[in-house]
């Protein structure tokens, strides 16, 4: 699998799960084609679609309200608790973990000095941890779940002393340099430079530095260590 030959549409992000078995069976007739050539080539066979808008949300998201849907999957996260700084000072309060993602700053509503980032959730206590910026800066983190389907040969150099990899841990973030280290069913993923607001939870997916558009696979982000 390869990254789409528009970056601005890329979805390998949101691929990297697929298994070696499904890729002998999957076709991306537009991966090497940009949108407005797709439209084009709609417009040329006659097809509604050439100028239909393009879509900025999820499609079973209403109006892009993507808190209605986690309070319907997820309720305990729409309950109030407490903003609460790093250093264990209660700031104030919110209306649901479910309205903040690592890594904001706008939207928090307290009133301190400095600039102030959401660092951590935390569900269990309806904690939403704040910190500086600095705080965000992970140096490595421990994925789950993971998905291979880079050749076996860099799976087991990886297992024995570590395997240069690109390492996207957003869908908009273009992938940065890392080292991928395994160790029995455990992947660890070390950063050259620390990264900002990686979460757990998230999935980070992993590319080819010798072909930076090629995906190796991935998995989902178990921990993460900050940066010292």
């Amino acid at each position: 699998m390869h990254r789409a030959v528009d970056p601005a549409r890329d979805q390998s992000w949101f691929l990297f799960a697929t298994t070696r078995e499904q890729l002998d069976f999957l076709r991306f007739p537009l991966g090497g084609l940009e949108k407005p050539q797709v439209r084009a080539i709609a417009a040329s066979l006659g097809l509604a679609a050439a100028d239909k808008p393009d879509s900025q949300d999820i499609c079973f998201v209403p109006e892009g309200r993507y808190t209605t849907v986690i309070d319907k999957l997820r309720p305990q996260g729409a309950l109030a608790g407490d903003i609460v700084h790093m250093d264990g000072r209660v700031l104030g309060r919110h209306e649901g973990v479910t309205r903040y993602t690592i890594g904001q700053r706008r939207g928090l509503n307290i009133a301190v000095g400095d600039p102030l980032f959401v660092v951590r959730i935390d569900a269990d206590k309806r904690h939403v941890v704040v910190g500086p910026r600095e705080a965000l800066l992970t140096a490595s983190l421990t994925l789950k779940e993971q998905t291979w389907i880079g050749d076996e040969d860099s799976l087991d150099a990886a297992a024995r002393a570590g395997r240069p990899v690109l390492a996207r841990v957003r869908s908009g973030r273009d992938p940065v340099p890392a080292h991928l280290a395994m160790a029995d069913d455990e992947a660890v993923v070390r950063f050259e430079d620390p990264e900002e607001g990686v979460a757990p939870g998230q999935a980070c997916v992993l590319y080819d530095p010798a072909d930076p558009a090629r995906v190796l696979g991935g998995g989902f982000i178990a921990a993460t260590t900050r940066a010292a």
